[in-house]
């Protein structure tokens, strides 16, 4: 599918993202480009960090949202601007609007996290709960802007949205000009369309990769179908690029211009959150650490130098210690072990000696004693330990067995 109109002329241009570079000076900054040692190991190319996480409101966001409302009308920003977003694009369209003096409706779902939604009101906007999940707040949002006549601001829907998003692009250029490979996070496909449209205008040699999670991969069936298809349920931790359909405008670009679109599981996403944290000393979002799950997963099939694009921090601190424990988890640094032993003075404490002696720390220990299923003497005990990395998980498991314990889990 192209990304052209009917009349040939491309709906998004090299000079439309220069153009939104321009109008952004001053409102966004251009955010740091920092080299990560241990993914440039792993990849046997220098890896680089494009930190949008470090943008103001926390994401990318900001770009697509400000150029967007600044190109409207007069009447239009009379009327006001509404937009429909569970963290990222609302905190965008609050800030946009403010500084640009229009005012501003956003709906978010209930139970948004509330750090984001105290964020959106500190920006300005006026925040609307409705709806569990994105698609009955949007159509909230569009059904408010049908009654008022307020714009409603589509997340990644739009030229000038894209536009916006593409100003990621050309600082990368600027920041790296001998990147070889782009990796970038796809929800919608506003960021990753903005991206491949100002690159390949300059650097058609760049090979852009678009990462979806697993559960939430919209992209793949559609490109395969020559159009936008719709999954049903998209499920990730990545709430970020959590889009069941792609926009109609990205689509297009993104079929004719990003090399190919990857998956990524769960666990490399957590893995991804931690490593940033821990390597990098970055606070990431899981849509934000797409990028580098991806990395992660196929460290071998990336030609460098490489840029990895961080798209957004927004990560609710609750959710984060979560993601924390998961990614501690997949990365063999913490292990959950049921298993059974005589319910006696001091079997427990004999057990904690065989854990001692290869070194795991007792994070939690649990008790069973009412099973159907156990003996009348036996006891069934769930241990959380914190390990050193998947050799000395096998390890542990390997000492527990050899003192003669049924390991269940």
């Amino acid at each position: 599918m192209s990304y052209r109109t009917a009349d040939s002329l491309p709906l998004v241009t090299l000079d439309d993202v220069r153009g939104a570079q321009k109008m952004l000076t001053g409102v966004a900054r251009m955010t740091a480009m920092e080299g990560s040692r241990h993914l440039s190991r792993l990849v046997g190319a220098p890896v680089h960090l494009k930190c949008e996480n470090l943008q103001r409101t926390g994401s990318f966001k900001l770009r697509g949202a400000y150029v967007r409302i600044a190109g409207l009308s007069p009447e239009e920003r009379a009327a006001g601007v509404v937009a429909a977003s569970a963290g990222n694009h609302a905190q965008g369209v609050a800030l946009a609007s403010s500084l640009l003096g229009v005012r501003s409706t956003v709906f978010m779902p209930k139970g948004a996290p509330l750090p984001k939604v105290a964020a959106t009101r500190h920006y300005g906007a006026e925040v609307r709960a409705h709806g569990t999940v994105v698609d009955e707040t949007l159509a909230a949002a569009q059904e408010y802007a049908a009654e008022t006549g307020a714009v409603l601001i589509h997340p990644f829907d739009h030229p000038d949205i894209i536009a916006g998003q593409g100003t990621v692009g050309l600082e990368i250029l600027e920041q790296c000009p001998e990147v070889r490979t782009i990796v970038v996070g796809i929800g919608g496909g506003g960021l990753a369309a903005g991206i491949a449209v100002a690159v390949k205008a300059l650097r058609p040699d760049v090979r852009i990769v678009g990462v979806q999670a697993a559960g939430a991969a919209a992209y793949p069936p559609s490109l395969a179908a020559g159009h936008p298809v719709s999954i049903e349920n998209p499920a990730t931790m990545a709430d970020g690029i959590k889009v069941g359909r792609p926009g109609d405008v990205p689509f297009g670009i993104i079929g004719d211009l990003v090399d190919e679109v990857r998956t990524v599981s769960e666990n490399a996403l957590s893995s991804a959150l931690l490593l940033c944290l821990e390597r990098a000393k970055l606070v990431v979002e899981p849509a934000g650490a797409s990028p580098v799950a991806a990395l992660l997963s196929r460290p071998d099939s990336f030609e460098g130098p490489v840029v990895a694009v961080l798209s957004g921090g927004n990560v609710d601190p609750l959710l984060i210690q979560r993601i924390l424990r998961h990614g501690m988890a997949a990365g063999g640094r913490y292990l959950a072990v049921t298993l059974r032993l005589t319910d006696r003075p001091g079997a427990l404490a004999t057990l904690l000696g065989v854990l001692s002696e290869v070194d795991a720390n007792v994070l939690d220990v649990s008790h069973v004693r009412t099973d159907p299923r156990l003996g009348l003497t036996e006891v069934e005990v769930e241990l959380h330990l914190e390990t050193k990395g998947p050799e000395h998980c096998a390890e542990v498991n390997s000492a527990l067995r050899k003192a003669g314990y049924t390991v269940i889990d």
